[in-house]
């Protein structure tokens, strides 16, 4: 029987393209995102068996209901991927409370709810793993973009942990940490207007999909792709903060 992966936030950009690539290789899929008429677009040209779950992960209890929906095909997961989450660009003391709090629902509660659900199954397999997408934004502090730099900082802490802690057990738990990226991400959070989106060169989705999955497969901790991501995250974490955090304001304003 083919593997079975899970993943969240799959009706566009990053997600959509990880889903692709995924099927690419022959493993089966479940598809969660809010967006069902996307999500069932996107299975219909998958070739491999594909189960549409619409989902809004925000809302409490939403993993649990889909952890629920999943039992019912009577197939472990072999792969999650805690791909779901958004940004919002804009000064925290001046922005809606709404969309901060979403991000901390969605970034980091249900990925972190969804990995808990999933890894003991993993583990007692000694197989599959799991891929979280976080960011170069993880890498330091973003004035500006606040709350999403730290959610994506919170995800790669975690990502790193897990890792250690399944070190011998044959689960993979790996974090993909792309820069600037050719999808609606920008448009949705805003950030598309910043100077750090229209200076820095964005990378196809599909290629950064490409970059994640093959990475995942080799056992890799952590995943930047790019040569210009890399550079700028080795820089982001040992670059004194005093002059880093002032050039990320301006970046993202």
């Amino acid at each position: 029987m083919a593997q079975l992966a899970l993943v969240t936030g799959a009706s566009s950009g990053i997600g959509e393209a990880l889903a692709q690539r995924i099927a690419a290789d022959g493993v089966d899929l479940i598809l969660v995102a809010r967006r069902e008429d996307r999500l069932r677009a996107l299975a219909a040209e998958l070739p491999v068996e594909t189960h549409v779950v619409p989902l809004d992960l925000t809302e409490r209890g939403a993993p649990e209901a889909l952890m629920a929906e999943v039992a019912r095909y009577g197939r472990p997961v072999d792969v999650l991927v805690n791909n779901a989450g958004f940004g919002h660009a804009g000064p925290f003391a001046k922005s809606p409370l709404e969309p901060q709090l979403g991000m901390v629902d969605l970034n980091i509660r249900a990925l972190v709810e969804l990995s808990h659900r999933v890894l003991p199954l993993l583990i007692e397999r000694r197989h599959g793993g799991i891929i979280n997408v976080a960011s170069t934004a993880a890498f330091l502090p973003g004035p500006g973009v606040s709350v999403y730099y730290a959610s994506k900082a919170f995800v790669l802490s975690l990502s790193q942990a897990l890792s250690e802690e399944v070190r011998g057990t044959g689960v993979t738990i790996c974090a993909l940490c792309p820069g600037p990226t050719h999808s609606e991400f920008g448009a949705v959070s805003g950030m598309d207007r910043s100077l750090l989106f229209r200076a820095m060169k964005r990378m196809p989705s599909s290629q950064v999909a490409d970059i994640g999955w093959t990475s995942f497969k080799a056992g890799k901790r952590v995943v930047i792709p790019g040569w210009q991501n890399r550079i700028s995250s080795v820089f982001s974490q040992h670059g004194p903060r005093r002059f880093l955090l002032p050039i990320v304001k301006r970046l993202q304003s």
